[in-house]
């Protein structure tokens, strides 16, 4: 099967919003899977620098949580929005819109020189992204109608996730090894610009919808919706689960949900049609994928750390042993694409994936300091199959369901809970290690010996604890300190890779019980 052969028949689809390719589609794909490498790549890269970015800019635990999740309070918060103007508006134009708002905040990001600024270029860089990511697998599913090549294109597109993991961290360790941490967003502009190229000269040009009118209202309650969830998952570790605020936040994503769907429901040209969500193989599909990246994103956070801090390594020795786990997602998301279409389904697949992840965390929880990189090594890979085996699969499910003319809106839901549970890793396994990694710490009488406002500094995070140890006077005490605060980390990592595994069993069984095996009828396919 090969991925540029398309039926003639598609030139008298009526039905199509986008126009009909006149270049072969495969030089559509490679345009679209540039821009969203772009977007992995600066995913990752950011995690890799996490260490350097605590020391650098004396950024907080708290601090590099919002370097990370300002991202994606912009992404999750106007993805839904940017999937539909593409759809409106023209997917092309509103790709290469994206794409030179991304190379411009990407610059803008290199020359910050405190964590406040830095988080608004990355706010800047999600909203890019809100635009880039919905419109590229759009794209996708309008170039390719056959269920099969559809299949394996999206499959393909998934591997670029785990090319963007494996990609970003290499490439930001050899750059901070050898240039300022600057130098990890600048590098992200010319993929972006390159890509904007592309799409001018290779994506055809998509036919506007003069018969229908944007749907504001729709477009102001999603983003209230997203953004509010979103927000509130973030600041919740630190105002508390059950703290007024953090209910707030969740009554008013609640009360923005239910005048979504009612505005939707009433409308006849709805910015996405909610029924679609009583569809098991739209819904079902969509859990499993914000309970896989739920998983990553969360342990992509701590595992960072655990090998520049703990462990020793530097930058680019970090990046190349987070290889495993993106050579795997890339391997997982082709296999398992191809496995679901042609043989045993969604569900199973889906399901096996799920509880890969769930034993990878299980496995995880039994290590410490002093463990192989070749244990790690055999974690982190089967950690990305299980994620390739479900994304990939799922995306496909979430895309074979929507109309043509709605693949922006459907790309964008699909996105959104990549983002939510990518937000949600973060923030929750986040505040769980860092409610175990102080909770230990207050046991450490070699702490307790030190002045306050040291203490202090030493709960902010690892890098601040092993700072503080650092500098104390060589001792017996000191070395204490150093032990207490890598178990006080390990504590941390231990019991949020666990809530990742138990979320991981929840997810498989959901799948199992809830997600069809096989498109069914009445769908389109």
């Amino acid at each position: 099967m090969t991925l540029d052969h398309q039926s003639r028949s598609e030139t008298t689809d009526t039905h199509s919003h986008q126009a009909i390719p006149r270049v072969r589609p495969v030089l559509v794909l490679t345009v679209v899977l540039i821009a969203a490498l772009a977007i992995n790549v600066e995913t990752t890269i950011v995690n890799v620098a996490l260490p350097t970015l605590n020391t650098e800019l004396a950024a907080s635990t708290r601090g590099l949580q919002w370097i990370v999740d300002a991202y994606n309070l912009a992404f999750a918060a106007l993805v839904l929005a940017g999937g539909t103007v593409g759809d409106k508006f023209g997917r092309r134009g509103t790709l290469i819109a994206g794409l030179v708002l991304f190379a411009a905040s990407s610059v803008a990001a290199a020359l910050c020189t405190s964590t406040g600024p830095l988080i608004g270029a990355r706010l800047v860089m999600g909203m890019a992204s809100a635009l880039i990511y919905p419109t590229t697998l759009a794209i996708i599913t309008d170039t390719f109608r056959d269920p099969r090549q559809r299949a394996a294109a999206i499959g393909i597109w998934g591997a670029v996730t785990g090319l963007g993991v494996a990609i970003g961290p290499i490439l930001g360790g050899a750059l901070l090894e050898s240039f300022w941490w600057g130098s990890l967003f600048l590098a992200l502009a010319p993929f972006a610009l390159v890509a904007a190229v592309g799409a001018a000269t290779l994506v055809p040009a998509s036919t506007r919808d003069e018969t229908s009118r944007l749907d504001r209202v729709g477009l102001l309650l999603s983003v209230v919706m997203l953004g509010a969830l979103v927000y509130t998952i973030i600041e919740a570790p630190d105002r508390g689960w059950g703290s007024a605020s953090t209910i707030g936040g969740f009554v008013l994503a609640i009360a923005a949900a239910v005048a979504f769907a009612w505005w939707e429901g009433r409308r006849s040209d709805p910015l996405i049609d909610v029924r679609l969500f009583t569809n098991l193989r739209f819904s079902a599909a969509s859990g499993a994928v914000t309970v896989a990246f739920f998983a990553l994103f969360g342990f992509i956070f701590l595992i960072t750390q655990f090998f520049q801090l703990l462990q020793g390594y530097g930058p680019l020795e970090t990046g190349v042993r987070i290889l495993p786990v993106a050579l795997s997602i890339a391997v997982g998301s082709v296999l398992g694409t191809r496995i679901a279409v042609t043989r045993v389904g969604t569900k199973a697949v889906v399901f096996t994936g799920l509880l890969m992840l769930a034993a990878a965390f299980f496995w995880v929880t039994r290590i410490d300091t002093d463990v192989s990189y070749l244990v790690v090594a055999g974690q982190m890979v089967l950690l990305g199959g299980g994620l390739g085996l479900t994304t990939a699969p799922a995306t496909d499910s979430i895309m074979g369901v929507v109309r043509p003319e709605q693949a922006g809106a459907g790309s964008a839901v699909n996105d959104a809970t990549r983002q939510i549970g990518g937000t949600l890793g973060v923030a929750v396994l986040g505040s769980i290690f860092s409610t175990l990694y102080i909770r230990h710490l207050s046991d450490s009488a070699a702490l307790e010996s030190l002045p306050e406002p040291v203490q202090v500094t030493a709960r902010e995070g690892l890098a601040q604890g092993l700072q503080v140890a650092a500098r104390a006077p060589a001792s017996p005490m000191a070395e204490a300190l150093r032990d207490n605060v890598s178990e006080a980390f390990m504590s941390g990592l231990h019991a949020g890779c666990m809530t990742a595994a138990v979320v991981c069993v929840v997810g498989a069984v959901f799948a199992l019980a809830f997600l069809p095996a096989h498109p069914v009828s009445g769908v389109r396919s």
